[in-house]
């Protein structure tokens, strides 16, 4: 029937008062409605019409995609259909767009009708665009509030409690991988360095699940401070942890950590010097050093590094004692997983360096031992996010 095509085919036909059925009509398309004279009808409109079946199968969106279309009725286009999201991020009631949503020139003209569509479909409250990372040393996201007026947000992982607000805040769901292991790390009466605290991603694993003894947070985005700070509270363990809120490399701590957390991308390499001042002079300690290492494909097998563990979990073990070793394509490897030979490389490299800085800086040999690589995820093309776990102990004479 010609009369098909004027039907909205979100909702479906339902009864109404009076022994009357409801035809869910596109509202633009009310003119081209034609029935038969003999048949009394009137105009209803349903405050929450009963969704189709086709609807309710929809994935979100698909869902977004179609109340887009319906908004825009004759001015939609293709070029309007790729504008609009297929992935986004989610924090509570708000979500986190790509900045590359909505960017077309007629999207402007909906004013905050669009917004509204957006977050219904979406089912949030709140929506926000985000733009690239300003260069400011700070990584600070560039995000614009689209719809409400607050931009805090939570957010769990693994049981512990993030609050940021999204407009000042990173928050790098990608970095999970990483996180679960450090939780899982044996901690129990260490004192922990966290270089790059941000809004806790590594403090608090270490405190709430490693049983780190006491932490120094150091960070210097006053943003990110006062997240940490709610952070700290939420999970119970601001009484052992002191945050230092300034450029690490003025950092006046010595002689203080078990463990060293440098968790900075591209590199944490400015950070080295400082970590070494950190480390106990006299017994030493782990540091757990993130960079960024290119990796060009590889014309022979990669080589297999056998990596020793003197620190009493197994190489790449989960909280389930599963072998974890993330690749390229996702998947997992098992213990004694291949190392690409630009990894091993590179962490060779950066024992080397790390040894002649504490060599200089205490005026004895030190001894540096790789005791894990973990490649947390690809950052780009041939690019994967690596942390080498590197134990370095004072030479006794």
């Amino acid at each position: 029937l010609e009369e098909e095509q004027l039907l909205d085919g979100r909702y479906r036909l339902q009864e109404v008062p009076g022994g009357r059925v409801a035809l869910p009509v596109l509202e633009e398309k009310l003119p081209q409605l034609r029935l038969p004279q003999e048949m009394p009808c009137e105009l209803v409109r349903i405050q929450d019409p009963v969704p189709s079946r086709a609807a309710r199968r929809q994935t979100p969106a698909q869902k977004l995609r179609d109340e887009l279309r319906w908004l825009l009725g004759e001015s939609w286009s293709e070029e309007l259909e790729r504008d609009v999201p297929r992935a986004w991020q989610r924090h509570g009631d708000l979500v986190l767009l790509g900045e590359d949503s909505f960017r077309a020139a007629p999207w402007e003209k909906l004013g905050p009708a669009l917004w509204e569509t957006v977050a219904s479909a979406l089912g949030a409250r709140r929506l926000a665009r985000r733009g690239r990372v300003l260069p400011d040393g700070m990584r600070s996201p560039s995000i614009s509030l689209l719809l409400g007026r607050d931009g805090w947000v939570e957010h769990v992982d693994n049981g512990i409690r993030y609050t940021f607000d999204v407009t000042k805040c990173m928050f790098s769901p990608g970095n999970i991988t990483e996180k679960l292991r450090v939780a899982s790390l044996p901690c129990s009466g260490e004192v922990l360095v966290d270089l790059y605290a941000g809004i806790g991603y590594f403090t608090l694993p270490y405190l709430v699940h490693a049983a780190a003894a006491f932490a120094h947070a150091c960070e210097w985005n006053s943003h990110a401070v006062e997240a940490l700070r709610r952070n700290l509270e939420l999970n119970g363990v601001q009484d052992r942890c002191r945050i230092h809120h300034g450029d690490n490399r003025q950092l006046e701590l010595r002689d203080v950590a078990d463990r060293v957390n440098l968790g900075l991308i591209p590199s944490s390499e400015e950070g080295w010097p400082v970590a070494c001042r950190v480390l106990k002079k006299g017994t030493g300690g782990v540091l757990h050093i993130h960079h960024n290492v290119e990796t060009f494909p590889a014309l022979a097998p990669p080589q297999t590094l056998a990596l020793r563990s003197e620190s009493g979990y197994p190489e790449g073990a989960g909280s389930d004692g599963e072998a974890q070793h993330p690749v390229e394509d996702g998947g997992k490897e098992t213990l004694g997983a291949r190392i690409r030979p630009e990894w091993q490389r590179w962490a060779e490299a950066t024992a080397a360096r790390i040894r002649g800085l504490l060599a200089e800086l205490h005026g004895q040999p030190w001894h540096t031992s790789i005791l894990h690589i973990e490649a947390v995820k690809s950052y780009a093309p041939h690019v994967h996010h690596l942390v080498l776990d590197l134990e370095c102990r004072p030479t006794l004479p």
